[in-house]
């Protein structure tokens, strides 16, 4: 199943929600160490439970920069494929495209985006356009 972000009528897809959920459980795993949105609770617990307003879009972009430049440092067999399961692996093993360097280029849409850049576009939009960012299954 695909998951996405809806900003109005504008969907920006980002991947299969156990992709998408692995991309938060690798957040959290390693950089939340009291647990799961207790350093970033707008990401983390809003976003990722449906919904983040439009007017909290500053504070997570600043807090997308901070994960992004902190998952440079961590190699990719460092993923997190479940939070709730540490004995989960990618469908893919260790194969993987040579690119990746990093967690922070890890996940990427099919498009080839990271996450990264395709939540700061949805950001965009929603501050642009005042409208909640809105975390869809489809």
């Amino acid at each position: 199943m695909a998951v996405g972000l809806l900003v109005d009528c504008f969907y920006y897809e980002l991947g299969h929600s156990d992709f998408v959920h692995s991309f938060f459980s690798t957040i959290s795993y390693h950089l939340e160490k009291e647990g799961w949105g207790t350093k970033y609770p707008l990401l983390m617990d809003e976003l990722y439970n449906g919904k983040l307003s439009w007017i909290d879009v500053s504070d997570v972009k600043a807090d997308l920069i901070e994960i992004e430049q902190k998952l440079l440092k961590y190699s990719p067999e460092y993923v997190v494929w479940d939070i709730d399961d540490l004995s989960k692996a990618p469908p893919w093993g260790d194969k993987m495209n040579p690119q990746i360097k990093s967690l922070a280029n890890y996940f990427a849409a099919a498009n080839g985006r990271t996450f990264f850049e395709v939540i700061r576009v949805a950001m965009d939009v929603a501050k642009e356009d005042k409208c909640d960012i809105k975390l869809r299954h489809i």
